[in-house]
């Protein structure tokens, strides 16, 4: 019975930012649990090639070219991957601007706006418009990516911290207003995470240990670590868990 619960078979998932890195082991984790997963990105080659290995391992992908930049951007995803009654039952919202390293005074009002625009505004119009689909098919499972910068302060990254924050309470915020439609509302916040995002961070000795040496666990992090986590959140396995954040971090926060 264990492993039936954590079983997505019949489902569709909607993954942002899912060319690569974690988006893309998100992708992945979900369609090896048996979900149908719809990758999107702004860049086909990535996409593609997710979609692709996907369908190698036996698993049913679509790539679909789309960004959450704006809520015109969005609207466009938002038909391309629904059409006509075509359903979402997972959504994961990954996508995210890397994030501008500088001390908050240095910050330009176009930097800070176009992180949260991307981060925080586009994640919510995205989140709204396939919350309301799921309203009303009563059920749905929406998790956010945020950051352990959500809950601990990480210096020269003012807004991307920010967005994440905000994007944590957010979570909480529609977990509790749409908990009696069916619909379930986490997040997972990874730590540092070995991506492309953090290469410059693993390639610098003295930053790689830094992390390592602040990380309990003493390493970074693998994307299929976070792919796992997402998978459980939406699974049945976890359906009387909402409005939680679920660190997979190596132990970052604890300390």
């Amino acid at each position: 019975m264990v492993p039936s619960l954590f079983s997505l078979n019949g489902r569709r998932a909607l993954v942002t930012g899912g060319g690569r890195g974690i988006g893309r082991a998100c992708a992945q984790a979900l369609a090896q649990a048996g979900a149908e997963v719809v990758v999107v990105s702004r860049t086909q080659a990535q996409i593609d090639e997710t979609a692709a290995n996907i369908i190698q391992q036996g698993g049913k992908a679509t790539a679909i070219v789309g960004d959450i930049s704006s809520l015109e951007a969005v609207n466009e995803l938002v038909e391309k991957v629904c059409g006509v009654n075509q359903k979402v039952d997972i959504l994961v919202n990954n996508a995210a601007i890397s994030p501008i390293y500088k001390r908050g005074d240095k910050v330009k009002p176009e930097e800070w706006d176009q992180i949260l625009q991307t981060n925080l505004h586009g994640t919510f119009y995205l989140t709204q418009a396939i919350g309301k689909c799921m309203i009303a098919a009563q059920t749905g499972t929406i998790i956010n990516l945020t950051s352990v910068g959500a809950e601990r302060a990480l210096a020269n990254l003012t807004a991307y911290t920010a967005s994440k924050a905000a994007l944590g309470e957010l979570t909480r915020t529609l977990a509790v207003e749409w908990a009696r439609q069916g619909i379930r509302v986490n997040a997972v916040a990874p730590g540092y995470i070995a991506t492309e995002m953090t290469a410059g961070i693993q390639e610098n000795e003295r930053l790689r240990q830094g992390v390592e040496n602040r990380t309990p666990m003493g390493r970074f992090g693998r994307p299929e670590e976070v792919g796992a986590a997402v998978v459980f959140l939406a699974s049945d396995a976890a359906s009387y868990i909402t409005g939680h954040t679920l660190f997979v971090d190596g132990g970052w926060t604890s300390v």
